[in-house]
């Protein structure tokens, strides 16, 4: 049984519907990373946990500068 959650977008992607931005959901506790400006034909990327909390971390840490 798939247990899949809503995409969520980048908080940075202005709240619009022009569909640019970053988003992210978990699959069965596995996170999953994509570019919704490519629509249906987006890649999404499933990563460990561990490896998207390294990259939260990279974000806020770089993100401000």
């Amino acid at each position: 049984m798939s247990n899949t959650g809503p995409w969520r977008k980048s908080s940075r992607s202005g709240g619009g519907q022009d569909n640019n931005c970053v988003e992210v959901r978990l699959d069965n506790d596995a996170p999953q990373v994509s570019d919704s400006k490519l629509a249906d034909d987006r890649p999404i990327l499933t990563v460990t946990p561990g490896s998207y909390n390294g990259l939260l971390a990279w974000v806020k840490h770089h993100g401000r500068q």
